[in-house]
């Protein structure tokens, strides 16, 4: 299932390639520092990633940007402005799509977009051909009159962006926008952010699925306790800190970790474990193999895969649950 082809002519916000950038920017709460002095720069139709677990300060850096929430410290200038809460002119050139499908469930889906569009301006008859093509953008036609509790929860989402679109967005802020699809659903939006971006919208990203980051990104930053730890695109990413493959070990009792290690030699680039598998991320893993061979080493389970986004995000910011 992929969104339907659809056309939208994003708001006229000048010519400015860096449409958001970010210098010593910072949050605090009382004596909380959210975030801590980052430096970011999202350019003009590029779909741009915040990544990090919970309490990194993703969610802060969001609604500032968004203009929910006053700046602390440090720049942040968004479509040319200076990003404050209330700043109508920045906020009429955002769509957002929250964490929470926060539509009106006593409105059906087609006064659910009127209502929103009202807020812009935008004259009913227009309003109402822009959301009609929306419905169908969204995979969602045929239910302009069904009120919102009759949909499913991805369908909900599904209307959710598509209310985020009804004014036209210069910039589309997506905050974890597939949780709790299913996997129709989240390749129907993946398509539809894909669509978006080839037509020039900006994408702000946060999500907790390394494969949509890994497939949507152009670019991201992983952040945890209110710092960057590293930025790039998603594949120079992988292969810089992980390199290009992972050797999992798997053995019964545990084995010897330093034995496996010590044989993979210079072909190593660093290891990890998790549970009762070693992983080795290697420059050579053909040649970890001929070292263990070679070190009479031979272990119950031997798997070797591409490395991904996830062996970076746990890299960086390790394995503890964050509540």
């Amino acid at each position: 299932m992929v969104a339907t082809d659809f056309h939208l002519t994003a708001g006229a916000g000048g010519q400015v390639e860096d449409v958001i950038v970010a210098r010593s920017l910072e949050k605090t709460y009382g004596d909380v520092r959210a975030v801590r002095g980052i430096d970011f720069t999202i350019r003009r139709g590029e779909c741009f990633a915040f990544l990090g677990p919970n309490g990194a300060g993703k969610s802060s850096t969001i609604r500032m940007l968004s203009c929910l929430s006053p700046i602390s410290g440090g720049d942040l200038i968004v479509l040319g402005r200076k990003a404050d809460i209330g700043e109508r002119r920045i906020k009429e050139r955002l769509g957002i799509v929250s964490q929470d499908d926060n539509v009106d469930p006593d409105l059906s889906l087609m006064e659910n977009l009127l209502v929103y569009a009202r807020y812009f301006g935008m004259p009913r008859a227009e309003a109402e051909q822009h959301a009609e093509q929306l419905l169908t953008f969204m995979q969602l036609e045929g239910r302009s009159k069904a009120a919102v509790r009759e949909l499913s929860g991805g369908m909900r989402r599904r209307l959710v962006i598509a209310r985020a679109l009804m004014h036209r967005p210069d910039i589309l802020v997506l905050d974890e926008p597939t949780t709790g699809l299913d996997p129709q659903a989240r390749l129907l939006v993946w398509g539809a952010v894909q669509q978006l971006k080839a037509q020039g919208v900006t994408i702000v990203l946060t999500t907790h699925y390394m494969d949509e980051a890994e497939r949507l990104a152009d670019r991201l930053v992983v952040m945890d306790h209110g710092r960057i730890l590293q930025e790039d695109a998603p594949r120079p990413l992988i292969e810089r800190t992980v390199g290009r493959e992972a050797v999992e070990i798997w053995q019964r009792d545990g084995g010897d970790d330093q034995a496996f290690i010590a044989a993979a030699e210079d072909a190593l680039l660093l290891s990890d474990r998790h549970g009762e598998t070693l992983v080795l991320y290697a420059a050579d893993p053909g040649r970890i193999g001929q070292n263990f061979a070679s070190h009479g080493l031979a272990p119950e389970r031997m798997l070797v895969r591409p490395t991904n986004l996830e062996d970076v995000f746990l890299t960086l910011t390790g394995r503890d649950l964050r509540e």
